[in-house]
């Protein structure tokens, strides 16, 4: 069975997402599925989050391997794409990394895209290449749900990713920017969904398999929604409030306008700003919800540990059952 690819897009940067889809791969390996988190961001922080410097200067060495090293034999001429090697970090979760020079593969992904209309087959393989790559890492580990993080663009890099994405979830603030971002985003998502489906049938070769490409709207996550000391409570609220029904109006393209973020059935969840919790688990190395005394988690900060503990856990249930992860709560 084929793991359901999510990615975790928004055109708005700094919202949080990368420290969410690494949460979410610790709570749904926590909850015994097996997750491969995929770095698709140039700028690899997430790579950078499961990783330290000492590990990061490995790759390239002894056999370690990122996403780019995979399409090397491909851009040369040299060979197929090569298998990934995944770096394991609990028996159910295992990270295919992020590398800066994936940034050197945008023109070349461009340049393939508009080669797709004509039927080329090395350019179908080149688009295709995230989704191959994930597919072969997904195998190797036996994944059960396929995680990716992107960079806050719509670029030729994004475009690809989509191409191999069942599902789509959006991070949010709530503030002008985000709602600037789902209104580039929506209209994005349409049209690249439908210029995978323009293209696939051109493609003659009948051995190599192409994404579905479905970028289905799963849900979006209001992120740091308490209220901040910098931003006063009513701009807080005027951006809270027009937030469900731009998402409706530009992601999906219906006429539903829901009155409150609480009442919208697309918002998958509303998180807190975890404020001196996040820097203390970034020094830890591990989620927010493993924090133990030993790290500086003591006190009231416990409390929020456990309370950050039954968000994510809420949080992924439900992304499960959307995707069909879960089939039960």
């Amino acid at each position: 069975m084929i793991p359901p690819v999510i990615t975790f897009l928004n055109n708005k940067g700094g919202v949080g997402k990368t420290s969410l889809v690494y949460h979410l791969a610790w709570m749904f390996a926590d909850l015994g599925k097996k997750v491969l988190a995929v770095d698709l961001d140039p700028q690899a922080n997430l790579t950078a989050a499961f990783l330290s410097e000492d590990q990061l200067e490995l790759f390239g060495t002894d056999g370690a391997t990122t996403i780019y090293d995979c399409f090397q034999p491909m851009l040369r001429g040299t060979g197929p794409i090569a298998s990934p090697v995944l770096t394991p970090f609990a028996e159910n979760l295992h990270l295919l990394p992020g590398d800066i020079n994936l940034s050197r593969f945008e023109d070349e992904l461009a340049t393939q895209w508009s080669k797709c209309n004509d039927g080329d087959e090395r350019a179908f393989r080149v688009i295709t290449a995230f989704w191959k790559v994930m597919m072969m890492g997904a195998e190797s580990c036996q994944a059960d749900i396929i995680l990716v993080d992107v960079g806050p663009n719509l670029g030729a890099i994004n475009r690809a990713a989509l191409v191999a994405t069942d599902h789509v979830v959006v991070p949010l603030a709530p503030d002008l920017f985000s709602l600037k971002g789902i209104e580039n985003l929506g209209p994005a998502l349409r049209d690249w969904r439908r210029q995978w489906e323009e293209r696939k049938p051109k493609l003659i070769a009948t051995d190599i398999l192409l994404p579905a490409g479905q970028m289905n709207p799963l849900g979006y996550i209001v992120m740091q929604h308490s209220n901040r000391l910098d931003r006063p409570v009513s701009a807080y609220e005027k951006w809270m409030a027009r937030i469900p029904g731009k998402y409706h109006e530009m992601v999906l393209s219906d006429d539903i306008r829901p009155a409150r973020v609480t009442e919208d059935p697309e918002c998958l969840a509303m998180l807190k700003h975890y404020r001196s919790l996040m820097p203390m688990a970034q020094e830890a190395r591990r989620p927010i919800f493993y924090l133990k005394p030993a790290d500086g988690a003591i006190g009231s900060h416990m409390d929020a540990v456990t309370n950050v503990y039954d968000d994510f856990l809420r949080l992924s249930r439900e992304i499960g059952k959307r995707a069909g992860v879960f089939t039960t709560r």
